[in-house]
């Protein structure tokens, strides 16, 4: 288990807390609980349900997806200081994707509950925690519509579709 000060040290590296005041911090990693994984350990599946989000402290986990039946997609290679899990702690749906450790992990969780007592107890940090949410998922949305664009010109090509006007 991290000390206090192990963990804000941690915390203060991380980009999605960079521009967190320190008591802001404080208040976030008050909230933050440790979990550990075996490796290759399944923490969800897609489909399951959840109200959490983590962060990686320590080692690397893999995301995929369910592509058809038994035959999985590898999306993502995750490593410290990156997290998952926000959509469902954010709006409780179901997990987007499968995550498996695939060494042994430290992950620091923030479930639902913890969320809104940051919100209660601590407005500024909770405002700070959502603002830079928000920039991680406009980056991961520009990101997505990056990959969409290609996946539809690979498709189109592959069919031998002309879309180019003449």
């Amino acid at each position: 288990m991290a000390t206090p000060v192990d963990l804000l040290a941690f915390l203060r590296e991380v980009r999605l807390f960079t521009a967190f005041a320190e008591a802001d911090l404080v208040a976030l990693a008050q909230r933050l609980r440790e979990r550990t994984l075996k490796k290759n350990q399944v923490l969800f599946r897609e489909g399951d349900p959840g109200d959490e989000m983590f962060l990686i402290r320590r080692g690397t986990v893999l995301v995929s997806k369910i592509v058809k039946a038994r035959v999985e997609q590898l999306l993502n290679r995750q490593g410290p200081g990156e997290f998952f899990g926000e959509m469902s702690l954010l709006d409780g749906s179901p997990r987007s994707a499968t995550i498996q450790a695939e060494t042994e992990v430290t992950l620091l969780t923030l479930d639902h509950v913890s969320l809104n007592q940051l919100v209660e107890t601590s407005p500024h940090a909770a405002a700070v925690f959502f603002y830079a949410m928000v920039h991680v998922f406009i980056e991961r949305l520009r990101g997505s519509d990056l990959r969409l664009t290609e996946a539809t010109r690979w498709g189109l090509e592959a069919t031998g579709l002309d879309v180019e006007p003449r």
